[in-house]
């Protein structure tokens, strides 16, 4: 099953990337990992680096896929994004959060979604 949830999760970040480079995003990385967790998608746009956090859900019984990015989540997020930007010697570069919700068909894309949760 779990092997089959990453299966899933990687098709829906690649289309979830192919919507921010139409958005003009550049994709830098997919599924940059640190020990703490992990973040989907790792982008550019204009000025800023974008870490962005992508959510599907094929229906909505368990809630808006934004909402699974709580606290918790935002914790991690922004842990592994500090570390990103220490490892590439960006720490002065202007960062932000997006997520993208993914219901069915419809996509959505929440800019500066939340703030660093470190």
């Amino acid at each position: 099953m779990e092997k089959n949830k990453r299966t899933i999760g990687t098709t829906y970040e690649k289309i979830a990337g192919a919507y921010l480079e139409v958005q003009g995003y550049q994709i830098l990385e997919y599924n940059y990992r640190y020990r703490r967790g992990e973040i989907d998608i790792v982008a550019q746009d204009g000025e800023y680096l974008v870490f962005c956090e992508v959510k599907y859900r094929s229906r909505n019984t368990k809630g808006h896929p934004a909402e699974a990015v709580n606290y918790r989540k935002q914790k991690n997020i922004s842990q592994c994004a500090l570390y990103y930007l220490t490892v590439h010697g960006m720490t002065e570069r202007p960062c932000r959060f997006d997520v993208i919700s993914i219901e069915g068909e419809k996509i959505t894309l929440y800019r500066n979604a939340f703030d660093y949760a470190g």
